[in-house]
């Protein structure tokens, strides 16, 4: 029983993936290149079952100084809601990422390489007239210049509860966010 166990745990081990694995990618992502100016997205909402439980656009908008950055985010809900998100990213370079945002419970942290970045946190999300906090893990791959897959699981008490697909594709680079950071203020202040 004990070799069987620790067979099993060194195969899950071994097969188990690190952002590290995606050093030698190319193109290389970097957020302060990607979320620059503006951008726009497609997503999809699984649940545990994985049947489509919602679908949202969102537009994007950042702004970056010395490895500082301010990423504004609106999400168009296929039921209707509206929703924002200010993220307060932090990069080094050695690829560590850090990041702070409202319905972010403490901070989030990851790291870049190659053409991937993992970073992880605890999302607050609205839930059955109360509020939900799971653990999010963020898979995003750079496929080239213009385009990102985000693949997320969202997970409670160590279960896997959705799964988020999302395309992102940065469609101004020089854009002006000052629309959108307006915007993503109003909707903070409906809170």
């Amino acid at each position: 029983m004990r070799i069987a166990l620790l067979a099993a745990t060194l195969l899950l081990t071994a097969c188990s993936k690190t952002v590290l694995d995606y050093r030698q990618q190319t193109p290389v992502l970097k957020l302060d290149e990607f979320f620059a100016g503006s951008g726009r997205a497609y997503g999809v909402l699984h649940d545990w079952r994985g049947r489509q439980t919602l679908r949202f656009t969102a537009d994007l908008c950042g702004e970056w100084q010395q490895g500082r950055g301010d990423l504004y985010e609106v999400f168009y809900f296929s039921d209707g809601r509206i929703e924002q998100r200010h993220w307060r990213l932090q990069q080094d370079s050695s690829g560590k990422i850090s990041g702070t945002a409202g319905d972010v419970v403490g901070e989030a942290s990851g790291q870049l390489a190659g053409n991937a970045l993992y970073w992880q946190y605890v999302l607050r999300i609205p839930y059955d007239g109360s509020t939900l906090d799971v653990t999010v893990k963020d898979w995003l791959y750079l496929i080239d210049p213009q385009n990102l897959i985000n693949r997320t699981t969202m997970h409670k008490f160590g279960l896997k509860v959705a799964e988020l697909t999302l395309s992102i594709q940065q469609t101004d680079s020089s854009a002006d966010c000052t629309p959108l950071k307006q915007q993503v203020a109003e909707l903070a202040t409906k809170l």
